[in-house]
C-alpha cells in the first residue's frame, strides 16, 4: 500500500501500482462516497457510444415483416392461452 498527498487544488495522485493493477488510465471517472472515516472511489463504468447503424442489425428477424394486425392477434392469442392456464 502506498501513500499520497492532497494537493492545494484538492487532487490526489493514486500510486502507479494501483493504477496499473486496475488498468485505470488518465481521464477515468470515479464516483466518490463519504465513508465517515475516509472516502471510497469507484470507477464509473461507461458504455462506449454507439450509432444506430451499428446496432440496428441486431433488431432484424428472419422472414417477412409482420403487420400490426398480426402482432395484435398474436398478443391476444397468448393472453387467452395464459388466461386459460390460470395465469391472469
Amino acid at each position: 500500500m502506498g501513500t499520497t498527498l492532497l494537493s492545494s487544488k484538492g487532487q490526489v495522485i493514486l500510486p502507479k501500482a494501483v493504477r496499473d493493477a486496475h488498468r485505470w488510465a488518465p481521464g477515468m471517472a470515479f464516483s466518490v462516497e463519504d465513508m465517515g472515516d475516509g472516502v471510497l472511489l469507484r470507477p464509473i463504468k461507461t458504455i462506449p457510444p454507439s450509432r444506430l447503424d451499428d446496432v440496428a442489425s441486431c433488431l432484424s428477424t428472419p422472414g417477412p415483416a409482420h403487420s400490426l394486425k398480426d402482432m395484435d392477434a398474436a398478443i391476444e392469442t397468448e393472453l387467452r392461452a395464459r388466461h386459460d392456464r390460470g395465469r391472469y
